[in-house]
């Protein structure tokens, strides 16, 4: 029989040993101590709902790859509620000097940069350029080896590369 966490003496060790280290890595990620607690309380529970599916020592990678994806919906989500209020404050505002404007769009255009990487690009981008891991440990993180972590990362600075290039011609 295939091994799996759906038994409370798989489950309950993995907990205790793999939450401090999945709230830290998601409190990187959103600087929110009280998100990073929600995402992963619902990255175990995700685990806990495909128990029958991983292996207890591929359970930190599925936990680690899960809390990822709910972190970048979650910003997704995040953004659009941004985009939403800054309409409704430019509506407001009586003047919009120019500097803003540029800020704004530069920050958008990046983010838009961010968005259209390949997501496993993304990922190592922003694991690497924002949280400031070295490959090994993103490698480890993400269950890979670190000559995919280094493929990953040379298609996402291209990506930006093209977006600076583009910067000027806009």
């Amino acid at each position: 029989m295939e091994e799996n966490v759906c038994k409370e003496e798989a489950y309950r060790p993995l907990f205790y040993q793999l939450m401090d280290g999945l709230r830290n890595y998601l409190f990187f990620h959103c600087h929110d101590a009280g998100l990073a607690e929600d995402l992963a309380q619902e990255a175990f529970i995700r685990l806990w709902e495909h128990c029958k599916k991983v292996a207890p020592d591929k359970a930190k990678a599925f936990l680690y790859r899960v809390s990822y994806n709910l972190f970048l919906d979650q910003a997704k989500h995040r953004k659009v509620v941004q985009q939403y209020q800054n309409q409704q404050s430019i509506r407001h505002e009586p003047e919009n000097p120019e500097y803003a404007y540029l800020g704004k769009e530069f920050e958008a255009r990046l983010w838009d940069a961010v968005g259209s990487m390949p997501e496993k690009s993304r990922e190592v981008f922003l694991m690497n350029r924002i949280e400031g891991l070295p490959y090994r440990e993103i490698a480890d993180r993400l269950d890979i080896g670190v000559k995919a972590v280094e493929k990953r990362m040379s298609a996402a600075l291209s990506i930006m590369r093209e977006f600076l290039d583009s910067k000027g011609t806009k």
